[in-house]
């Protein structure tokens, strides 16, 4: 699997999915070891805040980062199967 890594860190819907992404695991891996990132907040704060970070995720992974915006590219919308 080849990635353009140069263009994908200059993509900002990357770049929030991957943040995003990173949040969720360090709030995971601190539950695991017994810590509380979340601080005052209620449970239902948490987990409607995880579920928006995940979607933000979920289009990060999505978004194709060669093109402008979150639409695919012309030639991606002509392809039948992955290449």
């Amino acid at each position: 699997m080849r990635v353009n890594w140069r263009i994908r860190l200059m993509h900002k819907p990357f770049l929030l999915a991957l943040f995003s992404l990173l949040l969720l695991l360090a709030q995971q891996v601190a539950a695991f070891f017994g810590y509380d990132l979340t601080g005052v907040m209620s449970e239902q704060l948490t987990s409607i805040i995880n579920t928006g970070l995940s979607i933000l995720v979920l289009m990060g992974v999505i978004v194709d980062p060669t093109t402008r915006g979150t639409r695919d590219s012309e030639r991606a919308l002509m392809y039948r199967k992955p290449r």
